[in-house]
């Protein structure tokens, strides 16, 4: 189907909420539920544009979303990722066939063991200067997981474009 770039728009709206998401949770320590909403009902328009089969396809990007938000609701009921975090990374789920969900996800997971040490690390080094989302210090330092989701999921986007002739 000829879209006249209307899945690259998609796309490129997608990596700037991602960017968004990142800042945010970084400023904040949360990503919205209006965020996290607007990625997942984008992604059927996105079905849509590349002429995703309805069933079985895109049911199985849904199990799949499930599944993904399934396993890391497990994260945030032990208090290692937050509720949006966990919400995020469901809904690009919907965005990336299984295969690439399984690299998003270990990719994500690899930059976010590496921002954790930086976190340690900084928060180490100037323990009275790291604060938390209230803004005040604390003991035990907050990690932006955004951050690691945005750079997972705009690894997996920049494939797209990366590896088009492979």
């Amino acid at each position: 189907m000829t879209n006249f770039g209307f899945t690259e728009t998609l796309l490129v709206l997608l990596a700037i909420i991602l960017v968004v998401a990142a800042v945010i949770d970084v400023r904040t320590f949360t990503i919205s539920n209006e965020l996290n909403a607007t990625v997942a009902l984008l992604a059927p328009l996105y079905w849509w544009s590349i002429s995703l089969p309805f069933w079985p396809d895109a049911a199985i990007q849904v199990g799949v979303a499930v599944a993904v938000f399934a396993m890391l609701a497990v994260t945030f009921y032990i208090g290692m990722m937050g509720g949006g975090d966990v919400k995020l990374a469901a809904a690009l789920a919907l965005w990336f066939s299984p295969g690439s969900t399984v690299r998003f996800l270990v990719i994500m997971s690899i930059a976010g063991g590496l921002l954790t040490v930086v976190i340690l690390i900084l928060h180490r080094l100037k323990p009275g200067q790291i604060k938390n989302s209230d803004g005040e210090t604390h003991k035990k330092p907050e990690v932006p997981y955004g951050v690691a989701i945005a750079f997972g999921a705009l690894w997996i986007l920049a494939q797209r474009f990366l590896n088009q002739f492979a």
